[in-house]
C-alpha cells in the first residue's frame, strides 16, 4: 500500500477511534496531536497513545499494559501478535485503564 493511501486509511480510522472514545461513557480526555497522534488522559493520570505508523503501515497503541500494533486486513485492524480485533483490544484497555467498562465499534 501505498503511503498516501494509509495514510488516509489510518487518519480515517483514529478519526472513528476518537468519535467512538468520546461516546464510550469513561471519563476520559482526548487531544488529537499533530502527524497522527491520539493522547489519551484517564481520570487517574495514566495515558494511552494512538497513532499511525506509516513505516510500518500499522497503528501502534502504547497503553498501561503494553505496546500493541495492528494491521489492516479486509476491513478490520487485527493485532499482528495475536489477530485481536482493534475496537475489541480498545475496550478491554479503556477498561484496564479507566475501571468503566465499555465497549468500543468503529460505527
Amino acid at each position: 500500500m501505498e503511503e498516501a493511501a494509509f495514510n488516509a486509511l489510518a487518519d480515517a480510522e483514529l478519526a472513528r477511534i476518537e468519535a467512538a472514545l468520546e461516546s464510550c461513557g469513561a471519563d476520559i480526555d482526548i487531544e488529537p496531536k499533530p502527524g497522527g497522534v491520539l493522547e489519551i488522559e484517564f481520570e487517574n493520570g495514566t495515558k494511552m497513545i494512538i497513532n499511525r505508523h506509516t513505516a510500518a503501515r500499522e497503528i501502534w497503541v502504547a497503553a498501561k499494559s503494553g505496546g500493541f500494533h495492528f494491521r489492516p486486513d479486509s476491513g478490520r485492524w487485527l493485532a499482528t501478535r495475536d489477530g485481536a480485533e482493534l475496537y475489541a483490544m480498545l475496550s478491554e484497555l479503556v477498561r484496564q485503564q479507566s475501571g468503566v467498562a465499555v465497549s468500543l465499534s468503529a460505527g
